[in-house]
């Protein structure tokens, strides 16, 4: 279906009721990151999978939005069948650079798997003593010195971010980066948590808040303040906070040493399969 053709209303209630339900799907979120997509429908809305479009040379092309990281088949229960079908669908109809389903799908061919990390709802204090690795526990204890501070998002924040975000190159992503924010803090999906030394700011944890999850969407630090383990200080601070109430989404990743970051808190790997053209695994 093309985006005008949609039921919005079926497709939410569709998203709201799966097993595989996430935020990245939702109407409002695809409209903000993507901004061009169709949709995919099993039945009568019994299962949907939503397609991110990119055109360029009046070619469409699937492609993965910036910030959005999984998306996939929502259902009510897991098909093995009925995704081997979309799957099948996708591939004989779309031109595929680069589309990742979520952690829930199964298929019935192996496909290559992007790794995702996460903590359920737990007691802080079960989850500090037995699923902390060692130095990790050491690390956050070294840099309790720090000040843990929820901040607004103002231009001094922003300011912060922005000249300290290591992670977007393209000038352009950083200012799609900063309309992603700005979306979020409009629908009160936006937390933002601060490590100061003294007075002065040295981290921020920039996170997508929801009802029972909360998903760091960046961590951004100062390299003149690498030594004072504001990250540590930081992720530790926030699971101490929230863990008890709501799950907590790392956002990945295959880089072995963010991996282990993760890990060291008692992330737990969740896999998703992605397709990927030969030609941008080339350019990448």
């Amino acid at each position: 279906m093309k985006y005008q053709e949609i039921d919005f209303e079926r497709y939410t209630q569709c998203l709201e009721n799966s097993e595989q339900r996430n935020w990245y799907a939702k109407k409002e979120v695809l409209d903000e990151l993507s901004g061009n997509w169709e949709l995919l429908v099993y039945g009568n809305y019994e299962a949907i999978l939503p397609v991110p479009l990119k055109k360029k040379i009046r070619i469409n092309f699937v492609l993965m939005p910036l910030f959005c990281q999984q998306l996939g088949i929502f259902s009510n229960k897991d098909n093995v069948e009925i995704n081997d079908q979309f799957l099948k669908f996708l591939r004989k109809n779309y031109k595929v650079f680069l589309y990742t389903f979520n952690q829930k799908n199964s298929f019935s061919e192996n496909l290559e798997k992007k790794k995702n990390y996460s903590i359920p709802i737990s007691d802080y204090v079960i989850l500090h003593r037995k699923k902390y690795f060692k130095g990790r526990k050491s690390t956050t204890k070294c840099a309790q010195h720090l000040i843990y501070k929820e901040i607004e998002m103002n231009s001094e924040h922003i300011y912060f971010i922005e000249n300290n975000f290591k992670g977007l190159t393209k000038q352009s992503d950083i200012e799609k980066f900063k309309q992603y924010l700005s979306f979020l803090y409009k629908n009160n999906s936006l937390k933002l948590c601060g490590a100061y030394l003294e007075e002065k700011l040295i981290n921020v944890a920039v996170l997508v808040s929801e009802n029972h999850e909360l998903s760091l969407l960046a961590l951004i630090n100062d390299e003149n303040y690498k030594n004072e383990n504001g990250p540590s200080f930081l992720i530790d601070k926030i699971l101490n906070y929230y863990i008890h109430k709501k799950t907590f989404n790392f956002m990945g990743s295959n880089i072995r040493g963010i991996e282990v970051f993760f890990k060291s808190f008692g992330g737990e790997l969740h896999e998703y399969g992605y397709l990927e053209s030969k030609i941008l695994k080339k350019l990448s």
